[in-house]
């Protein structure tokens, strides 16, 4: 169970991947007022604006009321409609106050939405969600494969390719990546990154603990024996870590809103960030070489990496999202520009 206080934005919240195998609680009241996009394509070309991902990814959602039409000329449907034609629960009617305030409390709060009279049970999570005993946390196995693409997909034409580890990357980050004029390249979360042609790796999001990420950490390492710029993004933030020694550790109930004030340490400069996340790297775990880079302002969480004489770095939070709305869009565009020469 997680709640968000985002006051818009909830159909990208709920196609975000990072939120797999999670029940999304929204704090706000009027969530589903403007409906939801159209079903994309297959991704191909610009991934459209509006979603994050291809298809509903929250297990579960819980609103306080429940809003019947969709008032948008672009609209796709209404928000009900949608979660039902995907098969993804949801309830209305709850007094969503009450539930933040227990999760804010608890720092692992398992959940259910159960039908009072179910007509069929199904697995809503690619083998990882059971339908019938017990709860499900993301955080206690391996969860990639049920986030990553199978196949590596080729993005745009540029004189530079970064090549995008998926772990659940949000489609936000590689319409920034476009947009910066870079060729994309996005691996599934197992690749051999050694082996692959780019002049730079984007570590993306993605849900789960980054422990148990099975191979990645290590071939990671093996990366950091290069000069190959990397850029981490929330999750590839915390392997980031985890691949330069430091240690990660699951916070209590983690930032998930739009509004997370976060201090650049270098130039002193403020900025507000949209975040979704349960787990934090270590400041103190830090090993020579490291450095800070972002601090949060509310907790003094650390919220971004840098190394002191290499072209890696990384953000816990989302550099392509519209918080400030354009107060960290710039973190992307320095990723393009350090990728070097023409290929």
């Amino acid at each position: 169970m997680v709640f968000t206080t985002g006051m818009v934005g909830y159909p990208e919240t709920i196609t975000d991947p990072s939120y797999f195998g999670q029940i999304v609680v929204f704090s706000y009241p009027l969530i589903g007022n403007y409906g939801v996009p159209p079903d994309p394509h297959p991704l191909s070309g610009i991934p459209p604006r509006g979603l994050e991902s291809d298809r509903v990814r929250a297990s579960g959602i819980v609103l306080g009321s429940e809003t019947l039409h969709a008032d948008h000329w672009a609209a796709g449907g209404p928000l009900g409609s949608w979660l039902e034609r995907q098969g993804v629960p949801g309830i209305a009617g709850l007094d969503c106050r009450m539930l933040v305030t227990k999760i804010r409390s608890s720092k692992l709060l398992l959940g259910r939405i159960v039908p009072e009279n179910p007509v069929g049970e199904r697995d809503l999570g690619a083998g990882f969600y059971p339908a019938r005993e017990g709860f499900f946390d993301p955080g206690a196995q391996c969860i990639m494969p049920a986030v990553s693409n199978r196949e590596p997909i080729r993005l745009g034409k540029g004189k530079r390719r970064v090549a995008v580890l998926d772990t659940g990357v949000k489609w936000g980050i590689l319409r920034a990546l476009l947009a910066a004029g870079v060729e994309v390249e996005v691996r599934p979360w197992d690749t051999d990154l050694e082996t692959i042609d780019c002049d730079g790796w984007l570590l993306s999001n993605g849900p789960g603990d980054p422990v148990r990420t099975g191979p990645i950490v290590p071939r990671l390492k093996k990366l950091l024996k290069g000069n190959r710029p990397i850029l981490g993004i929330c999750l590839g933030h915390q392997l980031l870590g985890l691949a330069a020694g430091a240690k990660t550790s699951r916070m209590r109930y983690g930032h998930r809103s739009h509004n997370q004030p976060v201090l650049d340490l270098v130039t002193k400069r403020g900025a507000l960030t949209s975040q979704n996340h349960g787990y934090v790297v270590e400041a103190k775990s830090l090993k020579d070489g490291w450095a800070p880079w972002f601090v949060n302002v509310n907790d003094g969480t650390l919220e971004g990496l840098r190394h002191r004489s290499k072209p890696w770095k990384s953000v816990q939070f989302h550099p392509e999202a519209s918080a400030g709305p354009r107060d960290t869009t710039w973190i992307i565009s320095d990723f393009a520009a350090s990728l070097g020469k023409k290929r």
